[in-house]
């Protein structure tokens, strides 16, 4: 293999990274655009009291259902190591 052949494959490859390259942070630049604007409606919903109160009963009925699973899988811990 060649200078000029050696050469010609690594430029060829160092191409072919960049547009690699070049794809993944037109795709996480996207994916940050798309977080600051969900980021951005969420903060504009907060300021309707309705909305407000709906997100907050939703964030917390999450904990709630949470909660009650580790209460499960801790009551089933409970009960195997009682069954021993």
């Amino acid at each position: 293999m060649g200078i000029k052949t050696f050469f010609k494959k690594a430029f060829g490859d160092m191409k072919q990274s960049a547009r690699a390259q070049h794809e993944v942070d037109r795709a996480n630049f996207a994916a940050a655009k798309a977080e600051s604007k969900a980021q951005w409606e969420e903060a504009k919903a907060m300021g309707n009291p309705e909305t407000a109160k709906k997100i907050m009963q939703e964030q917390r009925d999450a904990q709630i259902a949470e909660a009650n699973d580790r209460i499960a899988a801790a009551q089933k811990r409970i009960d195997a190591t009682k069954n021993k």
